[in-house]
């Protein structure tokens, strides 16, 4: 958390429309600074598809302890369509995330006004709900690999890692989470796991879930098989409060809370470590969407809600819940659709709209 008056951001841009996403968001962030009267720095960072292509390294060597240097990292998108699948995405994105031990993933699940949802007859009321997904334990640990590979008897492995304080920091991280969330529907937390049958990895999740809510006797400590969290979240939404789950797990289902609150193009989460100088770094989850590039056609309403996300954990909150409050205010009285070229508005005119909303 942020102490003082004045942000110190890093900027990644990225591949893409990742750039075009990150304009609007700090078009935002300047007007509600000059409202909420505080100050801000931003440092770019060229990292991404192009960097890598030009120098071979997604990384530089010392870029990690420069970017620890800020309150927080604001994120455009990765993805280049000529470097190979996972390069981007392990050389960067989970580097950043393990390096920097930022250990929660938060993904709100809220469905904004006169957004279209594939689910008959839901509402804003309905869609809202938060998953917490653990950010660097499980598959994503790397180990693992392959014995005679090319050959017809090879074999791969990719082993689960999951560690108690990995499991408890996170869990009574959406404990936390959850008295404050203060749903006056109900304070209840909902682990997601599949100890039916990952018996021994999610054993000592749910042990773990179950000895960390002694501590929390108002929030209500909830359980449902991740295939049984998949049916829920469709058939009845309105039944989640905040979602605590694994990495891999959590990979799945906030795609799936994507699409049922309008489209990965709203989506956007944040990659947190909540220990005190810890650096956390937010994103719009649509990805680069490069056919989309230099066109001024795509939403940047995920990448705007991602600094409203900045400035809700980097000691802003007030700012953050009125760039929330002008952004539904936009998608519900101003845009046609939130899908790229069909906004009834260009990307800079929909940030320009927030602004406006935020001005009154």
């Amino acid at each position: 958390m942020n102490d003082n008056n004045n942000l110190k951001l890093a900027v990644i841009g990225g591949d893409g429309t990742g750039p075009e996403v990150t304009a609007e968001a700090i078009k935002v962030l300047k007007a509600i600074a000059k409202i909420e009267g505080f100050t801000y720095e931003l440092t770019d960072f060229k990292f991404g598809g192009e960097h890598y292509l030009k120098t071979g390294e997604t990384l530089p060597e010392g870029a990690v302890a420069e970017l620890e240097k800020h309150d927080a990292i604001f994120l455009g998108a990765v993805g280049h369509p000529d470097v190979p699948p996972g390069v981007l995405e392990k050389g960067l994105l989970l580097e950043l995330r393990f390096q920097m031990d930022q250990y929660v993933n938060l993904r709100p699940v809220k469905l904004y006004p006169g957004v279209e949802t594939p689910l008959k007859d839901k509402t804003p009321e309905d869609i809202d709900f938060v998953v917490v997904r653990e950010n660097t334990e499980d598959m994503y640990a790397g180990i693992g690999g392959f014995l005679k590979k090319g050959t017809p008897d090879e074999v791969a492995t990719q082993t689960a890692v999951y560690t108690r304080k990995g499991c408890e920091r996170v869990i009574r991280w959406a404990f936390d989470y959850t008295q404050k969330r203060n749903n006056p529907k109900g304070k209840r937390l909902t682990l997601v796991a599949k100890t039916n049958v990952l018996t021994y990895g999610h054993d000592l999740w749910d042990r773990t879930f179950q000895e960390v809510a002694k501590d929390y006797p108002d929030v209500e400590a909830d359980y449902n098989h991740v295939d049984a969290c998949c049916m829920w979240m469709v058939k009845n939404p309105e039944y989640y409060d905040v979602i605590v789950t694994t990495n891999m797990f959590g990979d799945i289902i906030t795609d799936l809370g994507g699409i049922i609150q309008g489209g990965m193009g709203v989506a956007a989460g944040g990659n947190i470590n909540p220990d005190p100088g810890g650096t956390s770094m937010f994103e719009p989850m649509g990805g680069s969407a490069p056919k989309y590039t230099g066109q001024n056609v795509i939403n940047p309403i995920a990448a705007i809600s991602a600094m409203a996300m900045l400035l809700q954990h980097t000691g802003q909150p007030a700012a953050g819940d009125k760039v929330f409050a002008a952004v539904q205010q936009v998608t519900g009285t101003k845009m046609e659709s939130q899908s790229a070229g069909r906004m009834g508005h260009s990307t800079t005119e929909v940030g320009d709209l927030v602004v406006a909303a935020l001005q009154g």
